[in-house]
């Protein structure tokens, strides 16, 4: 079976195809996410018109999704116009083969839990640090959506109380606020403004300084993630964006988790995410395939 696959970005559009589920090609093309909904929408027909003979076509998109509609539920204001933009709707009809979309976070979860980290997990939590902190639940290879497709908003627990109530923006005292690499970045560049990215952070990292910038995010790390494993009780937890390629901070997880969690929950194992730019698209095909036999 050949399956069309795309992961939405907001900054790139990766897509390709996936036949008997191996991925065979990825291309990447720029989202343009400032142009709009309408936008994206065009520029995947455009991609797709160019394909022949495939089975199905699955969309992994940032934005929260209704996954029994294919459908956008939210999307904030870094993709105008695109809440409400009926995907499985449009494409079926253009396209007259079945359409699968889910959120990006959870279709890498889901690449993650059939082929990559958490292949051998029954239940596990996906994190992926980056501009903000994603997040998906997993169990028995199956995506927890929680009473209207939005669950595991992890970015916006409260690991900072007293910002919260006395902050104005919704995130101040948000756990993205202060664990995300947006944070890590302003963070650094408070000491020298150079370092606008994690990977010159980390070619620093010998540098007392910006150490302890990292040694404290670790610690705004690890705040969440005690909480969410003491809320779900994982056996894993897996670890995504490209941050977390870096090695340091896997360790450190792992040597502080007893810090945070009650010792019967320390058995967490903590696993950086395998797949990297695949995820997402691997598991939109899993899920594609799924939706397509059920239909």
């Amino acid at each position: 079976m050949k399956i069309l696959v795309f992961d939405i970005g907001g900054t790139f559009i990766k897509y390709g195809c996936c036949v008997n589920h191996k991925l065979t090609e990825i291309h990447e093309v720029p989202t343009e996410a400032e142009k709009g909904g309408p936008h994206i929408l065009e520029k995947v027909i455009s991609l797709i018109s160019g394909q022949m003979d495939y089975d199905a076509i699955g969309i992994s998109t940032a934005g929260q999704v209704n996954a029994d509609e294919g459908s956008i539920i939210y999307a904030n204001s870094n993709i105008p116009a695109y809440t409400g933009t009926e995907i499985r709707k449009v494409l079926e009809k253009r396209f007259h083969v079945p359409v699968m979309a889910e959120n990006d976070v959870n279709a890498a979860a889901m690449g993650e839990a059939v082929y990559g980290a958490g292949r051998e997990k029954k239940a596990f939590l996906c994190l992926t640090y980056g501009t903000g902190i994603g997040g998906a639940i997993v169990q028995d290879r199956m995506i927890y959506h929680g009473a209207t497709f939005s669950a595991a908003e992890f970015g916006a627990i409260v690991t900072h109380a007293e910002e919260k109530i006395h902050g104005k923006d919704f995130f101040d005292g948000c756990y993205e606020k202060y664990a995300s690499v947006t944070a890590l970045v302003q963070r650094a560049m408070k000491y020298e403004k150079e370092l606008t990215d994690g990977r010159k952070i980390f070619e620093k990292l010998d540098d007392p300084e910006v150490f302890r910038i990292v040694d404290e995010w670790i610690d705004e790390i690890m705040m969440g993630l005690g909480s969410l494993i003491h809320i779900f009780n994982p056996s894993c937890v897996i670890l995504g964006g490209g941050i977390m390629t870096q090695p340091f901070i896997t360790d450190q997880i792992r040597q502080r988790i007893s810090r945070y969690v009650m010792p019967n929950f320390a058995h967490v194992e903590i696993l950086p995410a395998m797949l990297g730019n695949s995820a997402g698209l691997l598991g939109i095909n899993y899920l594609t395939c799924e939706y397509r036999y059920k239909g």
